[in-house]
């Protein structure tokens, strides 16, 4: 999985897009998706914090927290927006930070309160998508994928023949 410069690096134009979407209200915020430990899902505001080197989110104790710590991986979506329908998605991993200087780094640039338990995490991107409507009955999606394994064909006959190609 990239990290936010790696991928950056390789998408400068979709990462771009993708950072105006979050961070369009000036701090980042998003829909946090995290899997509960039945399997199903859990989604949550956050703010997440983008910088050239990475994609991070401090957590603060909750069941997200839980569900990072236990199974890291997640989805991020994008707030609405007030003047477009446009959106934005990220899904991969997230790991604890264990790096003092970087945990120190965000914490100050943030205004991370020292004194309230939260937990930084790294996100890793495995898929990064845009969807831009172009109109409201068109729209432009763009999508990236990090080294995904080969998924398996779909089946040309059943009812999920397109379940390969989705995202979400």
């Amino acid at each position: 999985m990239a990290t936010w410069a790696e991928f950056s690096a390789a998408e400068p134009l979709l990462a771009t897009a993708i950072r105006t979407l979050i961070c369009q209200y000036g701090p980042g915020m998003g829909y946090l998706a995290t899997i509960r430990p039945d399997g199903g899902p859990r989604v949550h505001p956050v703010m997440p914090v983008i910088t050239d080197e990475g994609l991070y989110c401090f957590i603060l104790p909750s069941p997200k927290r839980h569900d990072l710590d236990r199974d890291g991986r997640y989805a991020l979506h994008s707030f609405p927006a007030e003047d477009t329908s446009d959106e934005a998605y990220l899904s991969g991993r997230a790991a604890p930070v264990m790096d003092p200087l970087v945990v120190a780094s965000l914490a100050l640039q943030m205004r991370a309160a020292q004194r309230v338990d939260w937990k930084l995490y790294a996100l890793t991107i495995e898929v990064a998508m845009i969807v831009q409507r172009d109109s409201p009955l068109t729209s432009t999606k763009t999508l990236w994928r990090d080294r995904l394994p080969r998924l398996p064909k779909a089946r040309r006959n059943g009812p999920c023949t397109a379940a390969a190609d989705s995202v979400q």
